[in-house]
């Protein structure tokens, strides 16, 4: 498969869980992120082509990163099997101004805590 990122992941060192903005329901933990999408792993992963209002929640919560939400487009998914997690990829679509600057938060810190291990 041919990479078609334009912007580096960055694994993510601490635990970020992703809800649905309007239901609640975990969608799964942030496997990666970047400025334009984000990988997730969950039990119950979401169909492809499907589009979310994401609410990107740090555990433990960070002082310099709050909640941050966000629209996406699932571009593919794969359910887990026989009790393994499912993994989806996003395209981050809906982003306002004052959440990107706290996506890029949120980047500046998954890079130190990377560089730092």
């Amino acid at each position: 498969m041919s990479e078609r990122r334009q912007h580096s992941r960055h694994q993510t060192g601490l635990t970020v869980e992703v809800f649905d903005r309007h239901t609640g329901r975990s969608l799964g933990r942030l496997a990666d992120l970047s400025s334009e999408g984000f990988m997730l792993c969950g039990v119950d992963v979401p169909a492809v082509d499907s589009v979310w209002d994401c609410q990107l929640v740090p555990l433990p919560p960070l002082d310099e990163v709050g909640e941050i939400h966000l629209g996406a487009d699932c571009l593919w998914s794969r359910g887990g099997t026989d009790g393994q997690l499912g993994w989806a990829g996003f395209h981050i679509i809906d982003l306002a101004e004052d959440q990107a600057q706290a996506l890029e938060q949120l980047l500046g810190y998954l890079e130190e805590s990377r560089a730092g291990h």
